[in-house]
């Protein structure tokens, strides 16, 4: 008799690794070796065992056939995806000799770095590359795609401090949700306003569109795009105007009040009408409601910094719970970035030491620009290393990157999980590791609690983690400094810094055990550290009259790789403005006239970013690429909906499928980031009419500050 063996099943504890303020929790099923069920964790407070859409069938990223598992080398034209097999000691002699020929011809500057946050692990995420590149002496990447210019702005006015408690929510009387479509991109966040609508509170969407949330609120304010910081500007002046301030916090907790209020005396609600399309008496309503009902807290989304003004507007928003008084309760302030809570020990990671003083910076935004030579000084870009990004979907200027890519002269590494658009270009392509065949720890950008993610499986393949792939290079290179050889365990142990009392209980022992724990700061019915001031600013209070202002417009260290200088530039207006944006109407008329059309590029409900854009469940789920466009500008063009359309301006075009609704509005057109050049219908992304321009503050991305046409293709 044939004895019947019993499978081995373990149940490990991970973290869902990508650029998403939830960090789900996980739990994945392995028998005898494999993943076969991957489910949120019940039992955290705060994500209660969901997964998203994105996530929910995380085992057919982890097996999905078309998964790059072997180091490749191209061997047809660049861009042909044509690859063979090779080994890793093939790939890094290649990668290591061309850097060497790269650096001796024409100075390491000639080499740059590409990264950003396909995985927001500690240990694989954002700095994982940063030492290598630094001790090479490569060009410092900017990595300002997201949230600079408003972490720029928010840290002026209120500092470094997570502000409010998500949880909290749940105490708000009044949740004011400003470009930020919570039920797509911080699902995890909704049960907590529904709970607080129980309570009686009121929920109010500030958004060009009508999205998700917007359309669950209890009001939906739809202004045109870039013109936030008019309307924040305006509610600061009825308040102030109308004697709505809590006069003993602005009097004990805030500077600069006069000059302030001397400021927002021109922004009327009338003249902000005339700006955002609002009519005067709904801003004055919505003003006197914020004020009103206390505590009140604003909830802020990336979009908002993109677009000309972007900084100022989070400057303005950034003032307003001071105005009224709303951190003096749990629930009440404005929720940014809880991230700013986590001591996490980036110094460890980034190590600015190893920098060479004066290395050139090249923000990867204007990769395009850098790669067909727009170089500000130094040597031309020769070598490039792409890791944890997509440039050809998520940067602009996509015409001039896809030309920069093609060059003959151009050696290009990208490590990927997959062959993306950019992987097409590479020279040589390594295999990387999904979350579940890694270890890692992570902060969150959205909520209080420390994950630990256990590898769950062996690695499929020859894939590795960044980490693994770093130590490989470096040791190739030579570079026997210690950082290049610490274990994952050793990195894992210099993540934090766990003696600052945020860490108190928490040990990488207790996470491995646990899996998750929440930062030792008051509970979320307590959490108002802001009660009594107590800003992580100059001055500890709510700077109205921000004495950072002085330093310039600098970039927070966190975005840019390796570096802790902030490079100050000119001086900044100290108090915040309006600054109207670039391509609209009234303020570029000419250009308007040719492209009378806003266009706004928000991300994708099914993707995050241009992950899971290969995807069959996802694609499937997103749907065709369309273009959202008003009635009335569709009947004006002889657009049918379901119609392929062009969608172009003088930067380049993109051709999508026509949807007619009503969620924008006239004037305003909506196209989802996230999809892939190579399933569009023309070989071109929304990536092609994306502006390069700044925003005021940070470096910030203008994604939003764009006009196009649209016509039948």
């Amino acid at each position: 008799m044939t004895a019947v063996i019993e499978p081995t099943t373990t149940t490990v504890r991970a973290a869902c690794p990508h650029d998403c303020p939830d960090t789900c929790a996980m739990l994945v099923t392995v028998e005898d070796g494999k993943a076969v069920r991957v489910q949120g964790d019940p039992e955290h407070p705060y994500t209660r065992g969901g997964l998203c859409v994105k996530v929910n069938n995380y085992l057919d990223r982890v097996y999905d056939p078309g998964r790059v598992l072997f180091p490749l080398r191209r061997t047809g034209p660049k861009g042909s995806g044509k690859f063979e097999r090779i080994t890793w000691e093939a790939a890094i002699q290649e990668i290591v000799t061309k850097f060497r020929a790269a650096a001796d011809e024409f100075g390491p500057e000639s080499i740059m770095p590409v990264s950003y946050l396909g995985t927001q692990g500690i240990l694989n995420g954002l700095n994982v590359g940063d030492p290598f590149f630094a001790k090479l002496g490569a060009t410092v990447s900017e990595r300002t795609y997201c949230d600079a210019g408003s972490c720029t702005a928010y840290a002026m006015t209120i500092g470094d401090t997570a502000g409010v408690d998500p949880e909290s929510l749940v105490h708000s009387k009044f949740i004011l949700v400003w470009a930020c479509n919570i039920m797509s991109t911080n699902l995890h966040l909704w049960p907590y306003i529904a709970e607080a609508r129980k309570r009686g509170a009121k929920v109010v969407v500030v958004d060009p569109v009508r999205t998700r949330t917007a359309a669950a609120a209890d009001q939906h304010i739809a202004l045109r795009p870039g013109t936030d910081g008019a309307l924040a500007l305006a509610m600061a002046n009825v308040i102030i105007s109308e004697g709505l301030t809590d006069a003993d916090y602005v009097e004990n907790f805030t500077v600069g009040y006069p000059e302030f209020a001397d400021r927002v005396e021109q922004y009327t609600p009338e003249w902000a009408e005339t700006e955002t399309g609002v009519p005067a008496e709904t801003i004055r309503t919505l003003a006197r409601e914020y004020a009103g009902a206390q505590p009140s807290v604003i909830r802020i989304g990336v979009a908002v910094e993109r677009h000309a003004g972007g900084g100022q507007a989070v400057r303005a928003l950034s003032c307003l719970p001071g105005l009224v008084g709303a951190w003096r309760k749990p629930g009440g302030g404005i929720l940014q970035l809880p991230l700013w809570a986590f001591p996490v020990n980036w110094g460890a990671f980034m190590h600015p030491e190893m920098l060479t003083p004066g290395t050139r910076v090249v923000n990867q935004y204007r990769l395009g620009a850098a790669l067909a030579g727009d170089l500000p000084d130094g040597p031309p870009i020769k070598a490039i290393m792409v890791y944890n990004s997509n440039p050809v979907v998520v940067c602009p200027d996509q015409d001039r990157l896809i030309a920069g890519l093609q060059r003959e002269d151009l050696f290009t590494v990208v490590s990927e999980q997959f062959m993306t658009d950019t992987a097409d270009y590479a020279d040589i392509v390594l295999p990387a590791t999904t979350q579940l065949e890694q270890d890692d720890i992570m902060f969150s950008w959205g909520h209080l609690f420390v994950t630990y993610n256990h590898q769950s499986i062996a690695p499929i393949g020859e894939a590795v983690p960044n980490t693994e792939m770093f130590r490989r290079l470096a040791a190739a290179m030579g570079f026997d400094d210690p950082v290049f050889r610490r274990t994952d365990q050793e990195m894992i142990a210099e993540a934090f810094d766990w003696s600052h009392p945020h860490m108190e209980g928490i040990t990488v022992e207790s996470l491995k055990e646990k899996g998750w724990q929440r930062l030792n700061v008051a509970s979320p019915d307590e959490y108002s550290p802001h009660a009594e001031g107590n800003f992580p600013t100059a001055s500890g209070k709510v700077e109205f009259v921000a004495s950072a202002a002085a330093g310039g417009n600098f970039v927070v260290p966190l975005f840019r790789q390796g570096s802790n200088d902030h490079q100050p530039g000119q001086p900044v207006d100290a108090l915040p403005h309006y600054i109207p944006p670039r391509e609209a109407a009234h303020t570029n008329p000419e250009l308007a006239a040719r492209f009378p059309l806003n266009l706004l590029t928000p991300k994708s409900h099914a993707y995050i970013n241009s992950s899971f854009g290969s995807q069959a469940f996802h694609r499937q789920a997103q749907k065709e690429p369309n273009v959202i466009i008003h009635p009335d500008d569709a009947a004006a063009r002889g657009i049918a909906d379901g119609a392929p359309v062009r969608i172009f301006n003088e930067r380049g075009e993109f051709v999508v499928l026509a949807k007619i609704d009503d969620s924008v509005l006239p004037g305003v057109v909506v196209s989802s980031m996230g999809g892939w050049r190579k399933h569009s219908k023309a070989g071109q992304t929304l990536a092609s009419v994306n502006p390069t321009e700044f925003a005021d503050l940070g470096n910030a991305p203008t994604f939003s500050d764009t006009l196009v046409e649209v016509e039948s293709a």
